[in-house]
């Protein structure tokens, strides 16, 4: 039976899913989803590759997506496009501890580093980053579960079939939002035993990352199947590649679509939308909630 290791049926239970704790700091998400503003600080990303190398054009873009609306900022240095190889950690603690340190300076609005390493991971939380966004999920590297645990930051756990260099060779699934749910499940309960409560947890199920055009379309039109399992959902859909079979249009040519499938996973109460392009989506979403009555 598709989708049975997630029931998207309400249970009390999980009355909870809508608070998600980072250190001292509690998030009441609402009816409308939080934007998590992507500051890639990298050559060689997918969409915006090169453009915010140098640290202080980057802190500028934070600061320029903070002004558009952007309720969080997602800090990274190391390219997770298809076919990406790894970049070694001293070069990536070079791209982004300063930007941390800088964006932590001159905006309250919360940070994630995007990484795959416990040591930037633990650096870039002692530079003033409260998230730790891991496409791993907290596999890759054994340390990272520690350095979590012991900092008390949030945590985006990922989803991801393979690595960065091989995820697109040949994604296969019987069943792909039931095999991401039980996971997830698997996930939660590991970390909590591991010192990390599920309330500091959101789940992420990786557009992209180890799935065809077809799995994340799957993916993106059951949401409530992942938020079933009591925890904020968050979805990196912006620009990707499933765009184009969609749209046929090349990646500076997606924001349109990018917001079109915002709408839809904010119809289905998605919680955290990670984007590039803050200010058309947050109109967007604008527009959108204030036909459904506004505030919930």
């Amino acid at each position: 039976m598709p989708f049975s290791s997630c029931d998207p049926r309400p249970d009390a239970k999980h009355a909870n899913h809508r608070e998600w704790r980072l250190g001292d700091s509690v998030f009441q998400l609402g009816s409308f989803p939080l934007l998590m503003g992507i500051v890639n600080v990298t050559p060689d990303s997918f969409s915006d590759g090169g453009q915010f190398t140098d640290a202080r054009a980057a802190v500028e873009q934070g600061l320029r997506l903070v002004e558009q609306g952007a309720d969080l900022l997602d800090i990274g240095g190391e390219s997770t496009r298809p076919g990406a190889q790894p970049v070694p950690l001293e070069e990536e603690l070079r791209r982004v501890i300063f930007v941390v340190e800088q964006l932590a300076l001159l905006t309250t609005t919360p940070l994630s580093i995007d990484t795959t390493k416990a040591e930037v991971a633990r650096r870039a939380l002692q530079a003033g980053a409260a998230v730790v966004n891991d496409i791993s999920g907290l596999t890759f590297d054994p340390a990272m579960t520690d350095v979590c645990a012991e900092s008390n930051a949030g945590v985006i756990c990922m989803h991801l079939q393979g690595t960065p260099a091989t995820m697109q060779a040949a994604p296969h699934y019987a069943d792909v939002v039931g095999e991401i749910c039980a996971h997830f499940a698997e996930r939660l309960e590991s970390l909590e035993r591991r010192g990390i409560h599920r309330d500091r947890v959101v789940l992420d199920p990786g557009i992209g990352f180890g799935k065809t055009a077809e799995h994340n379309v799957q993916i993106l039109s059951h949401i409530a199947h992942f938020r079933a399992l009591g925890r904020p959902v968050c979805v990196g859909h912006s620009r990707k590649r499933f765009l184009k079979k969609i749209l046929g249009r090349p990646v500076d040519e997606r924001v349109y679509g990018t917001v079109g499938i915002s709408l839809a996973l904010a119809a289905q109460a998605t919680d955290i939308l990670r984007i590039h392009d803050v200010a058309a989506t947050r109109d967007a979403l604008l527009a959108w909630h204030a036909l459904r009555g506004g505030p919930g």
